[in-house]
């Protein structure tokens, strides 16, 4: 090890440090001033943020390929720590609104930000293994911080022996590959395939348990059913922390993996991940036309928006095709990291002190009360949606491009269908919002407008402007995904 093999980690050991040293920090703050530990808790992020940036261009590989550090880990490291940024802001005031504010809340999701951080760079399927325990452990927990409201106990339980059945399928697998190929390495397990050094079998169970594994952290179909019920029961703000980063990290993983190190056996692997995507995009849209709860609808659309990044993997076993299906993936990530954190955002100002105000009824008349939010919360829903002109049209036209490009016409039209669906249940809240009548009650805070108006202001302005984003996305390396 040497100097280099640690800067490779920084903003993991800023991140992972800094939240270490706010669990001592916190115990001198004031129980009635604890937005200085959100405060701190912003400043560690801001400064991983300014490590990733410092390096970014830059490939290595460090503790003897156990880390890489390509663009593809740089790029999602910065949407995890943009996450971060802006689920402290939301959870500022929500926090004391429903009367749970404790410092170890944004300590919790330092640590949680920090396993994401790893799963971007794993280079080894026991660092994957490790990270995912890391992103997952501390979203347990926070799932139960409304204790003792019994939605919310129930929300982490359920969570917690679900993540621990993954879990169990995740670590298994890993073994089986081990015993396949003989190493953990990803570029290892290139080697060893292409070299005819493995046991087939042995590789394909293996690598189907650890799509099980990670399918769960992504609340892919049939590894969903957790989702709604934890989405509901959970504290709104980390419903929204959680529906984004936990769905990135998961995604993170999946594509270094079966990309970077089994695009070898991709035929094993590639019938199955259809399916799974067609199959997650299907239910995810049919299932939410039902729900008239706020946060069980978002679940099942988060669901949805699963299927349609999943997309990219069987895409990516076309070799020509890849590098434009990855770099699809990373920009459907971000659009939807920036659409989906402003969606929660309005269901937080929406949502009263004592957890009411989440049906979707609780939005008639918010039209004509806050015509400003209304209309953000408009161009939330056309973006996921994938209507123009918002982010989330340019993500969907993006991947379904790639899609396209693979030969995949019959999943491409999947996607398009179900989108058409999907329009069926965003414009019905629209619709509540502006031709029903009603007295919404509506909190306004100011650093939970900030992210409302921020995220507003970026679905609709890359998506009147896209190219910005689309030639950082074009420009991120992925040299080392494709070895």
């Amino acid at each position: 090890m040497d100097w280099q093999d640690f800067l490779s980690v920084l903003p993991f050991i800023i991140v992972a440090g800094w939240a270490t040293l706010l669990l001592l920090i916190d115990l001198w703050i004031p129980s009635d001033r604890k937005g200085i530990t959100a405060g701190l808790a912003a400043l560690g992020l801001v400064a991983a943020i300014a490590a990733v940036i410092s390096r970014f261009g830059i490939e290595r590989e460090a503790f003897d390929g156990m880390i890489i550090v390509d663009g593809f880990s740089s790029f999602l490291q910065l949407i995890f720590l943009g996450v971060g940024l802006i689920a402290i802001s939301q959870a500022y005031d929500y926090l004391r609104r429903r009367d749970i504010e404790l410092g170890e809340y944004y300590i919790l999701l330092l640590y949680s930000l920090s396993g994401m951080l790893l799963m971007a760079s794993a280079g080894d399927l026991i660092v994957v293994f490790l990270a995912v325990e890391l992103l997952s452990i501390p979203l347990y927990v926070l799932a139960a911080f409304a204790i003792p409201q019994t939605e919310s106990e129930e929300s982490a339980l359920k969570y917690f022996l679900l993540g621990a059945f993954a879990s169990g399928f995740l670590v298994y697998g890993i073994a089986l590959v081990y015993g396949s190929t003989g190493t953990t390495a990803l570029s290892g397990m290139v080697a060893a395939i292409a070299g005819a050094e493995t046991t087939p079998i042995l590789l394909l169970v293996g690598s189907g348990m650890i799509l099980v594994g990670l399918g769960f952290k992504v609340a892919a179909v049939p590894f969903h059913m957790w989702t709604p019920d934890v989405y509901q029961g959970a504290p709104t703000s980390v419903t929204s922390f959680m529906a984004v980063g936990a769905k990135a990290g998961g995604f993170a993983a999946l594509l270094r993996i079966f990309i970077s190190a089994l695009p070898g056996v991709a035929v094993m692997w590639m019938p199955l991940t259809m399916w799974i995507a067609a199959l997650t995009m299907a239910w995810g849209n049919i299932a939410a036309i039902s729900q008239t709860n706020i946060k069980r609808m978002l679940a099942y659309s988060s669901i949805a928006h699963a299927g349609y990044i999943f997309m990219a993997l069987p895409a990516a076993a076309t070799p020509e095709v890849a590098p434009e299906a990855v770099r699809a993936a990373l920009f459907y990530l971000l659009t939807y990291a920036i659409t989906n954190l402003g969606a929660w955002g309005v269901v937080l100002a929406m949502e009263k002190a004592e957890g009411s105000g989440l049906a979707i009824e609780d939005y008639s008349g918010l039209g004509k009360k806050r015509p400003a939010l209304a209309l953000a919360m408009a161009l939330f829903m056309l973006s996921l949606t994938g209507l123009p002109p918002t982010v989330g049209f340019i993500g969907k036209f993006y991947l379904f491009r790639a899609v396209i490009d693979a030969n995949l016409i019959w999943l491409a039209l999947v996607g398009v269908v179900t989108s058409l669906i999907s329009a069926y249940y965003y414009m019905r809240v629209i619709v509540v919002m502006y031709m029903r009548d009603g007295e919404p009650e509506v909190r306004s805070e100011a650093l939970l407008n900030s992210t409302i108006i921020l995220t507003a202001v970026g679905t609709f302005f890359f998506g009147i402007w896209p190219g910005l984003l689309l030639k950082m996305i074009n420009q991120v390396s992925l040299l080392d995904l494709f070895r």
